[in-house]
């Protein structure tokens, strides 16, 4: 079920009305409508995969339960590793199988030996990596003892099936969004209002940023050798907002759908595209992620204690983990390897930390050192995202050899004023509310209400006309 569909906008409402005029006296029966609603949500694609779910929250649960009563340190890393390889192994079976046995092939052909091993017809369950990445946060934490394990079995298969953030994002750990279970939510109006300002601030992302600039840059990416440096550049910039437009989008959905519910998830962006580095940037690009890696493997590896080729085996070890977490391709680990290159000057110059302010904090506009910083990491960031757009390595590094010739300072010879405009307007609007966890939080919208209720009509408008085009399916679904 697609937050843009119409689908969603009959589910929503009904689940709204059950949850706090039905379930409202009653704690245990709004997890439960929860827990039947995510499963619908869910199902709505494809309803024999709910099993996957179902089987994955038993066993985190129990294993949550058996590590709270065992002290035994060699037991304890069996439950845990149990765990791991459970979960790790349904999303290796399900997203890497064919991917490994067609390396497995290719690398013995390369050898001289011809095999022919049998491949699998594998759907991908959507939302796999990151329900997976929930329940072991889960586990992690109670092994840690970081986390009283839940004796509350339907308040853990909430927390597991939450549907708001179900199928993209953010991954929530458990720490934080697991305990909301236990609590009597109450209507907050002020609260809900917020939350449907930041569904249409996402939507908005989504079905008129992103959609937008999707039609254009699968257009040149699709038929890359027929355009110039110059149209290359500009599709990998359409794609470049059409990926942060179309994530940063869900996520907001998500978050302000469960601010509906009494919830309160992480923010996912932090307005990534206005970093002055790229350690910034990774502090700023899903966030939810960036921390889990940052926390359960990267810090246990060593993170940036030790000599230099620990901390240069790390940071390849995290965006190499990172890039295969998003698909079984080597483009997406030549991403992961470029991102790690950009970012080992920094931490080897122990630089990483230097910005953790708001750009031009206290400024309308940024200095010229400031500016030059920002453009720098952005252009970087286009560059490595053609390699996350591009089909195959060859397609990737034909794109970016076609974009460095000489035809780079000719004409694009495709360049849509109005999608261009939409782009430079959001930026705008972004940047007014850099200050904020949110774009439509910015404080120019806060002092006047007509200006305030003239945006919102205006954003509504624009959702509404956009969405009468070609609906394109939100990207992080096939990760």
């Amino acid at each position: 079920m697609l937050f843009n569909s119409i689908d969603f906008a009959i589910f929503l409402p009904i689940v709204f009305l059950l949850y706090w005029f039905v379930a409202n006296r009653n704690l245990k029966l709004q997890n439960i409508v929860l827990v039947l609603a995510s499963y619908i949500f869910y199902g709505w694609w494809d309803y024999r995969f709910l099993a996957l779910i179902v089987f994955s929250s038993l066993v985190d649960y129990g294993i949550g339960l058996k590590l709270k009563k065992e002290e035994k340190l060699t037991t304890r890393k069996t439950l845990l590793w149990t765990s791991i390889l459970v979960n790790l192994g349904f999303l290796g079976f399900f997203k890497y199988y064919n991917f490994f046995v067609d390396n497995f092939v290719t690398a013995f052909s390369f050898l001289g030996q011809s095999i022919q091993p049998n491949t699998l017809d594998i759907i991908l369950p959507v939302g796999i990596s990151f329900y997976t990445f929930q329940t072991l946060s889960y586990t992690i934490d109670v092994y840690k003892r970081k986390l009283e394990p839940t004796q509350d079995f339907v308040s853990f298969l909430a927390f597991v099936s939450f549907f708001p953030q179900l199928v993209a994002g953010p991954i929530e750990r458990a720490t934080n969004l697991l305990p909301q279970f236990y609590k009597k939510r109450h209507f907050d109006y002020s609260e809900a209002v917020d939350g449907c300002k930041q569904i249409l601030w996402g939507l908005f992302k989504k079905v008129v940023i992103a959609d937008s600039c999707a039609e254009y840059a699968n257009q040149i990416f699709n038929s890359s050798f027929e355009y110039s440096g110059s149209t290359l550049f500009l599709g990998a910039l359409f794609f470049t907002f059409q990926i942060y437009g179309d994530f940063s989008g869900y996520s907001d959905i998500a978050i302000g759908t469960a601010r509906l519910f009494g919830f309160n998830l992480k923010q996912n962006f932090a307005f990534p595209y206005f970093s002055r580095d790229i350690a910034e940037f990774w502090r700023r690009w899903h966030i939810s992620l960036s921390t889990w890696f940052r926390d359960y493997l990267y810090i246990p590896l060593g993170g940036s204690r030790g000599s230099s080729w620990s901390k240069v085996r790390n940071t390849f070890v995290i965006f190499i983990v990172s890039g295969f977490w998003h698909g079984a391709n080597w483009t997406f680990i030549a991403w992961g390897c470029l991102n790690a290159l950009y970012f080992l000057p920094l931490m080897l110059g122990k630089r990483n930390r230097k910005h953790l302010n708001t750009v031009a904090q206290n400024s309308v506009l940024p200095n010229l050192k400031e500016s030059v910083s920002m453009l720098l990491t952005f252009l970087l960031t286009v560059l490595a995202w053609v390699f996350f757009r591009a089909d195959n390595m060859d397609h990737a590094i034909s794109y970016l050899s076609e974009i460095f010739s000489e035809t780079l300072f000719t004409l694009p010879t495709i360049r849509p004023k109005d999608v261009i405009i939409l782009i430079v307007v959001f930026m705008i609007i972004e940047w007014m509310g850099r200050a904020q966890q949110y774009a439509i939080e910015a404080m120019f919208l806060k002092k006047n209400r007509v200006l305030r209720w003239s945006f919102y009509m205006i954003l509504i408008a624009l959702v509404l006309m956009f969405s009468n085009e070609t609906s394109q399916e939100f990207i992080y679904f096939q990760f």
